[in-house]
């Protein structure tokens, strides 16, 4: 049985890190797995969204996640139904719509929710906006839109809208942590 597992968060939250811990862990378990980080690079659609990241605006905003949606969108179509897989694993997949405009975030979220797959196993790291923009500050990338603390406090209030049937866990606390919460519960689920 293939099994689903998105894993989203904040900027600096560990979303790569965990989801590079998880595979490694099911690939030690002889699983066949593929790991989709959005907005990937090897696609038009997430080569824009990461574009209009490194801009400011409103339209950049929203071009930036409708693209981000594309990307996520061509990714479950060429890998969630794949056969030959085990695992897949979505960094960032569908909580990006909240950052749309408010008095649509919701509704596109449920549509979205609706259409796509979810899983049992969606994790959300919740990490306080300060420890996130400090991690922030230690990678040597450019900065996006939402990587300042007014945006990470605003986007962490809203995401509460959205993940109230996600699996939600401290990432404050170590990655190794971080990584027992998940592993335990995907693999009480296979």
């Amino acid at each position: 049985m293939r099994k689903f597992i998105v894993i989203d968060g904040l900027d600096g939250s560990g979303k790569d890190t965990q989801v590079n811990l998880l595979a490694e862990a099911y690939e030690n378990k002889g699983r066949k797995v593929t790991v989709r980080s959005h907005p990937c690079s090897d696609n038009k659609f997430g080569r824009k969204s990461k574009q209009a990241l490194l801009k400011t605006g409103k339209y950049n905003k929203i071009k930036a996640t409708v693209y981000f949606g594309l990307d996520a969108i061509r990714s479950v179509q060429m890998y969630y139904y794949n056969k030959d897989v085990d695992v897949v694993i979505f960094s960032r997949y569908i909580l990006a719509v909240m950052y749309l405009p408010n008095v649509v975030n919701t509704i596109v979220y449920k549509i979205v929710a609706f259409v796509l797959p979810t899983s049992d196993c969606m994790f959300f790291l919740d990490i306080t906006p300060e420890e996130s923009l400090r991690r922030i500050g230690s990678r040597d990338e450019e900065t996006e839109m939402f990587e300042n603390i007014e945006s990470l406090r605003e986007n962490r209030e809203k995401s509460r809208k959205f993940t109230y049937n996600w699996n939600v866990v401290p990432a404050d606390d170590s990655p190794e942590e971080i990584s027992e919460k998940i592993v335990a519960k995907c693999f009480s689920t296979d």
